[in-house]
C-alpha cells in the first residue's frame, strides 16, 4: 500500500480541553506522521490556542500569509477625514503596489469621499402552502406580525433589532425578507436565531405546510438581491482625478479610461455578473484576511459597480458602489492577534468602528480599480506583474 493510500487515524480530540497544549500536540504528531514534515510554521504562533475556541475545530496552529501595507489612503468619510495605511494579506505580487498607486492618483484631485447609504443584515426564510391563494393570504398575515417579530428578536439580543419585514409570493411559496440592525458585528448568528424563532411563529399562525429558515439562501454566494437591495453595509465612494495626474502618474487619459470601462460593461452584461468592478475581490480579500473577517463573504462583498465619466472640466470622475459589505469590528476573528492589530492600524478595532471600516474598504476598492484600469489602458499590466509579481521571482530586486 502506498503512503498516499494508507489508512489515517481519526483526528485526536479531548472532550475536556480540546484547545489545551496536549490536545494540540497530539494532533500535530498525527499530522507529522502522516505527511513526514515538521510543520514548524503551522505550529508556531503568538496567539494562545485557547483564543481559537469557537472559531475553529481540530486546532493545530496558524496559516501564514505575507502582509503588506498600501497607502497612505486619504479620504473624507461621513464622520470626517481619514488617513491610514491599509494592511493587505496576499501572495499576489504587484497587488499592494497597484493599490498604493491608485491611492496616490485618487488623492491628486478632489480626494475620495465616502458615505454609508444603507445598513442592515437581511435573512430570507420561506414558507410553503397548498396553493398560491393560501400563500397570498399568509403573506398579509406575516407582514402584519412585524411588531410581534420585533419583540421575539428583542428577547434574544441586546445588540441587534429587527428593522423590517417584507414578503414576496412565488407560486405557493412566500419568501420573507427580514432586515436586522447588528451593531458592529456581522451579526449572522443573532439574525439566524431570530429568524428561526420568528419563522416558527409565522408558520404556526399561517398553517404553513413547510418552513425553511434558509429558504432563499443568499448567504455567501453572489446574488442579484445583494446587487439591488444590498446586505450588510452599503457604501459609495467617489473622486475626481485631474487629467494631468493621469498623464504624469499613470501615462493615460480620462478618455481612454472611460472608453475601456464602457467596453467592460458590455462584457459584464453578457456575463450576467453582479460584480461590475475590475479587482474588488483582490483588495477586499487582502484586507478581510488581514483583519480576521469571514472570507466566505467575499462573494457577496465584491458585488458592486464602477463608474468612470468625463466631468465638465475634462477630468476623470470615478465612483464605486459596494452594496453588500459583510464585515464586523467585534466578534468572530476580529479580536485577537494580528487581526486585532490590523484593525487597530486602521483605527477600526472594537465597538463603534464598523462604519469607518466599511468606508475604508470602499475607498480602497476605488483606488485599486482606478490603478488597474489605468494599467490596462497604458499597456503596463503584464510588465508590472513581470517586474513585481511571482512570474519570475528570481528576477526581482
Amino acid at each position: 500500500m502506498t503512503s498516499e493510500a494508507r489508512e489515517l487515524p481519526r483526528v485526536p480530540r479531548d472532550k475536556d480541553d480540546d484547545y489545551g497544549a496536549e490536545a494540540v500536540a497530539a494532533r500535530l504528531a498525527v499530522l507529522r506522521e502522516a505527511c513526514g514534515a515538521e510543520l514548524t510554521h503551522v505550529a508556531a504562533g503568538s496567539v494562545p490556542a485557547a483564543e481559537a475556541r469557537g472559531k475553529v475545530e481540530n486546532f493545530v496552529g496558524h496559516a501564514q500569509v505575507p502582509l503588506g501595507v498600501a497607502g497612505p489612503l486619504e479620504f473624507e468619510s461621513d464622520e470626517g477625514p481619514v488617513r491610514v495605511y491599509v494592511p493587505m494579506a496576499t501572495t499576489e505580487g504587484a497587488m499592494v503596489a497597484s493599490y498604493s498607486r491608485g491611492m496616490r492618483l485618487a488623492a491628486s484631485g478632489s480626494g475620495i469621499r465616502t458615505r454609508v447609504v444603507r445598513d442592515g443584515l437581511s435573512q430570507h426564510p420561506m414558507l410553503v402552502f397548498a396553493d398560491a391563494a393560501s400563500a397570498c393570504a399568509a403573506a398579509r398575515v406575516c407582514e402584519a406580525a412585524l411588531e410581534d417579530c420585533r419583540a421575539i428578536t428583542k428577547g434574544i439580543t441586546t445588540h441587534g433589532a429587527l428593522e423590517s419585514l417584507a414578503t414576496e409570493v412565488i407560486g405557493r411559496r412566500v419568501i420573507l425578507r427580514l432586515v436586522f440592525a447588528t451593531g458592529d458585528a456581522i451579526g449572522i448568528n443573532m439574525a439566524s436565531r431570530a429568524t428561526d424563532l420568528c419563522l416558527r411563529e409565522l408558520a404556526r399562525r399561517t398553517g404553513a405546510l413547510e418552513q425553511h429558515v434558509h429558504g432563499q439562501d443568499v448567504e455567501k454566494r453572489a446574488n442579484a438581491r445583494a446587487f439591488v437591495e444590498g446586505r450588510g453595509r452599503s457604501v459609495v465612494a467617489d473622486c475626481v482625478v485631474p487629467r494631468e495626474a493621469l498623464a504624469g502618474l499613470a501615462r493615460t487619459t480620462p478618455e481612454a479610461l472611460v472608453a475601456i470601462q464602457r467596453s467592460y460593461t458590455t462584457g459584464f452584461a453578457q456575463l450576467g455578473t453582479q460584480n461590475w468592478l475590475v479587482q474588488a475581490a483582490n483588495g477586499l480579500a487582502g484586507v478581510l484576511l488581514a483583519c480576521g473577517q469571514d472570507l466566505a463573504y467575499l462573494t457577496e462583498s465584491a458585488t458592486g459597480m464602477l463608474d468612470l465619466e468625463l466631468d465638465a472640466n475634462g477630468d476623470l470622475y470615478v465612483a464605486v458602489t459596494l452594496p453588500s459589505l459583510l464585515i464586523g469590528t467585534v466578534g468572530g476573528g476580529s479580536g485577537q492577534g494580528t487581526a486585532r492589530e490590523c484593525l487597530e492600524l486602521l483605527g477600526c478595532a472594537g465597538s463603534g468602528k464598523v462604519r469607518r471600516f466599511a468606508q475604508i474598504l470602499a475607498a480602497t476598492v476605488l483606488a485599486g480599480d482606478l490603478s488597474l484600469m489605468a494599467a490596462f489602458t497604458a499597456n503596463e499590466f503584464t510588465d508590472a506583474h513581470e517586474r513585481l509579481g511571482r512570474n519570475r521571482p528570481e528576477a526581482r530586486a
